[in-house]
């Protein structure tokens, strides 16, 4: 019998603070990193959507930001689509906080989601969220903020991870069609569609939408995962998760 493939991440390791009420962020992330290239994860405490819940995630991490460290992370994402997007200055914040105390190079969600909508070139989004309306609201201002406009999308006024992991994929995939369906005789018409949350089921749907609806079609994990392997300087193909993956070429991309 031939012995066990384990990969310890000898090419490159990525440390990952995700909402403590999140289970599904993880498996979606390992699936689309490619070989030798490991994820070391820990949880900061959110499971609701409130300000104050959202807020009080930042509370642990420095702490947990030095745990990372400690396992010797190349680099450290703070992966919370609400939280990196609540403000337009805070990613920068978070990561000014991770870098101050570990020395060890960080990335936020929020990050990679403009890196990928520059690469793409999009400035028109359907924008579909499984948020409850602040939350939703302010992503849009977000995105306002960053000359990016949401011509159309909805959102399902749920509050916690809990009940985000459990929406069925096909009722995500149901209102991302009706959506750009409202938007498609618009003057301005989407390029681009954004499933937004690192909690919900939607790496499954991106290659299917994709070809569907013709247009790009975005997930907050995925989008992390391609701006974490062009900070490692990881340019390995990545098949089966969208077009994302085949722009913005990774070659001499900065492991820095």
């Amino acid at each position: 019998m031939s012995a066990p493939t384990i990969d310890y991440g000898d090419r490159k390791r990525l440390g990952v603070m995700v909402p403590s009420g999140n289970s599904v962020a993880e498996p979606e992330l390992r699936a689309m990193l490619p070989p030798g290239v490991a994820m070391l994860v820990t949880r900061l405490r959110l499971t609701g959507s409130t300000e104050a819940d959202l807020m009080g995630m930042l509370e642990g991490l420095e702490n947990a930001a030095g745990l990372l460290a400690d396992a010797k992370v190349d680099r450290i994402a703070f992966h919370c689509t609400a939280v990196s997007t609540f403000a337009p200055h805070l990613a920068g914040e978070i990561r000014g906080r991770i870098e101050g105390v570990t020395g060890v190079g960080s990335l936020a969600t929020a990050d990679a989601i403009l890196d990928a909508l520059a690469v793409l070139r999009a400035r028109r989004l359907v924008l579909v969220t499984p948020y409850i309306k602040p939350v939703h609201e302010r992503e849009v201002a977000f995105l306002a903020a960053h000359g990016i406009a949401v011509v159309g999308g909805g959102f399902m006024g749920i509050n916690t991870n809990d009940e985000m992991a459990r929406i069925p994929p096909g009722d995500i995939a149901e209102l991302v069609r009706r959506c750009c369906k409202e938007v498609k005789t618009s003057a301005a018409a989407p390029d681009s569609v954004f499933i937004s949350c690192t909690a919900i089921r939607s790496a499954g749907l991106i290659a299917p939408l994709e070809q569907e609806l013709g247009l790009p079609v975005l997930t907050s994990n995925q989008m992390l995962v391609w701006h974490a392997l062009r900070r490692l300087g990881v340019a390995d193909r990545v098949d089966g998760f969208g077009r994302l993956f085949g722009v913005g070429s990774l070659d001499g991309a900065s492991g820095g």
